[in-house]
């Protein structure tokens, strides 16, 4: 059985990656409308995936006789309009989920709960993987600055990325 606190947690945890899969469609429609259609396949491909990382805080509370409380999504307030300033919001945004999954481990720890604990240890790999992913391309964008020929080639590259549903722990 999971702790009443730890249910609550990852409840929590559920709302804020629905966000970020909220977060990154908006981001995928900015690109879509400034016609970056390779950009706003990443976004899309990155809203199902955290839709994924949900499902897999989900799962764990399920499969451990608890209780979904599901609660209501902000909407995102989006700003950003540029591929630079898309993905450095990216990043702060992966670093703030970082934090909260740091927060649950931690819990997890002070509560022994250890299927909790090995699920977390899942995805702090996987926020350290967001977190990379996002600094390279922010290094890429500035490198190539304002150069509309590399984002053409890179609005190309980011068209072919698919999803993979992940093997969450």
């Amino acid at each position: 059985m999971i702790s009443e606190k730890m249910q609550e947690a990852l409840n929590a945890q559920i709302n804020k990656e629905l966000y970020s899969a909220y977060l990154y469609k908006a981001m995928s429609a900015v690109c879509s409308q400034e016609n970056l259609d390779g950009f706003a396949n990443w976004f899309n491909i990155q809203a199902q995936e955290e839709y994924a990382h949900a499902m897999g805080f989900y799962n764990h509370i399920i499969d451990r006789g608890g209780v979904i409380n599901l609660l209501a999504i902000d909407a995102p307030c989006l700003k950003e309009r540029t591929p630079l300033d898309l993905f450095k919001r990216t990043l702060e945004h992966e670093q703030y989920v970082t934090a909260c999954i740091y927060e649950l481990s931690d819990l997890a720890v002070a509560e022994n709960d250890k299927p909790a604990k090995l699920l977390l240890d899942w995805y702090v790999r996987e926020q350290l993987e967001e977190e990379s992913t996002a600094e390279k391309i922010i290094d890429t964008l500035t490198r190539f600055g304002k150069d509309e020929n590399a984002l053409f080639f890179l609005d190309k590259d980011f068209s072919t990325r698919t999803f993979v549903q992940p093997t969450i722990a």
